[in-house]
């Protein structure tokens, strides 16, 4: 697998996660994994064990050759993780930019990662039955194993899966980084690199790959088409029964109630004592009156448009009519920073503001609040659904996407479901959503209900490691 983040070495979002868990799995399954990323000036060797190999590499780029050291990381599961060292594309403070641009040579940065990823294989003598790359950074491994790498002997064979993790970033270059690339312009077409005259490391990569695949079935027939194919739906559909959808699973070795040590108190589906306290927690931390009647709304979420801020916004004038408390965690858009801090000043005792990301707080905000708010624009998956669900936490969720495939609407007359969803993507049907929650909230036996079916959910990993097993076969067969 190669990879720009894996969680804890380096996160910015779901992706991280993703990268943590599923190998485990995979290797639980008998599949031997290897998990290829950049170390970057963040990963702290000696807190996370990560011992120096004696493998070196050399890649030729940009007209010169660009050495690098190999690190290494083993899990108690079996996977192991390797760590291309290169302080000239990697020893900066962030991952992919600052907080006000991108890196302007990220173009190279990613070659340099996808080339380095099957050097290795190469300097280490091992074959691979399947590349599998994650999002646009790690995109360009399965045209390199047709193109600059086609008859090597350890490769001939090799299978590529591409996974899209999130189709809003793919990866967008000038033209004039074709020569950077290494392949020739031959491939700078509209059938396989080029796209509107500039290079896309993303459309490539699911060009080129055996396999292709996204975050969940909902997510997989939706970017099928105009509204949410960002100008790639053509050629996704003709991958036709070579994309498919696999909806990302929960470690719930992490995320569960009733073992987490990073919250106020343990509880389960049966007794909800614990979760009391947990609301007091998160009240207590977020600075808001310490009131068991009061419901609770928590989110945990980058902020920016496609999250929904923008409708929650819109939402919030109204919403402060009511007898309610909101605490919201993240970063993002400067602009959503100074609104949503406006807000927490000018309505103290009912929202609380952290504009940072803490894993800590995460958890105290999944285990403390009464509904958890996802109003996602779009959604590949979403995680932060699937572990409310555990705490029992119903989420409000948009209906799209991983969304709408893992949250079942409340039905009051008969009591199934998990959450509340809502259709229209507007501020108003968000309000309407928070309100038929408020109504539950309200109807403590239906509220109890409510979190028992959520907590009754199964969205362990080993269901999709499995899908992805099936992946890497139908990849080989090709």
């Amino acid at each position: 697998m190669i990879t720009p983040e894996v969680t804890p070495f380096a996160q910015t979002g779901g992706l991280g996660e993703v990268l943590s868990a599923l190998p485990g799995e995979l290797a639980e399954l008998g599949v031997e994994v290897d998990v290829f990323m950049p170390k970057y000036r963040g990963i702290d060797c000696d807190k996370y064990g990560l011992k120096e190999t004696d493998l070196k590499i050399k890649v030729d780029i940009n007209a010169r050759t660009v050495p690098a050291a190999l690190w290494e990381f083993r899990d108690k599961r079996g996977g192991r993780y390797l760590f291309v060292k290169c302080d000239e594309y990697f020893d900066r403070e962030y991952l992919y930019g600052t907080p006000e641009a991108d890196y302007e040579d990220n173009a190279e940065r990613f070659v340099f990662l996808c080339r380095s990823a099957i050097e290795m294989g190469l300097a280490a003598s091992t074959h691979y039955d399947v590349f599998h790359s994650h999002d646009w950074q790690a995109s360009l491994a399965p045209v390199y194993l047709r193109t600059l790498y086609a008859g090597e002997p350890l490769l001939e064979t090799s299978a590529s899966v591409m996974t899209i993790h999130n189709l809003g970033y793919q990866g967008i270059f000038w033209h004039l980084d074709m020569p950077l690339v290494g392949v020739g312009w031959e491939f700078f077409t509209p059938k396989h690199m080029e796209f509107h005259g500039k290079l896309n490391f993303l459309k490539s990569g699911i060009v080129f790959a055996d396999e292709v695949n996204t975050v969940s079935p909902g997510y997989r027939d939706e970017i099928l088409t105009p509204e949410f194919g960002f100008g790639l739906e053509g050629i996704l559909q003709e991958k036709g029964p070579h994309l498919t959808g696999i909806l990302n699973g929960v470690d719930y070795r992490t995320w569960n109630p009733e073992t987490d040590p990073l919250i106020a108190a343990n509880f389960t589906s049966e007794d909800f004592t614990g979760k009391a306290l947990c609301k007091a927690d998160l009240q207590r931390i977020s600075h808001l009156p310490i009131r068991r009647d009061v419901p609770v709304i928590g989110m945990v979420s980058r902020l920016s448009d496609q999250k929904g801020i923008d409708i929650l916004g819109g939402a919030i004038p109204a919403l402060m009519e009511h007898d309610l408390q909101l605490v919201l965690l993240g970063t993002g858009d400067a602009r959503y920073h100074v609104s949503f801090r406006e807000f927490a000043e000018r309505y103290p005792d009912k929202i609380g503001v952290f504009l940072n990301y803490d894993y800590g707080l995460a958890h105290a905000i999944f285990a403390g609040a009464d509904v958890l708010l996802v109003p996602s624009r779009y959604e590949p998956c979403g995680l932060n659904q699937l572990y409310s669900l555990r705490y029992g936490t119903p989420p409000i969720v948009h209906e799209t996407g991983g969304l709408s495939d893992s949250v079942d609407d409340y039905d009051e007359n008969t009591g199934k479901g998990t959450g509340f969803k809502f259709g229209w993507y507007e501020a108003g049907g968000l309000r309407q959503a928070i309100q038929r929650a408020l109504k539950v909230y309200a109807q403590p036996k239906a509220l109890a209900n409510l979190r028992h079916n959520g907590m009754q959910q199964e969205f362990s990993w080993d269901i999709s490691a499995a899908a992805y097993e099936k992946v890497y076969a139908n990849a080989l067969k090709s």
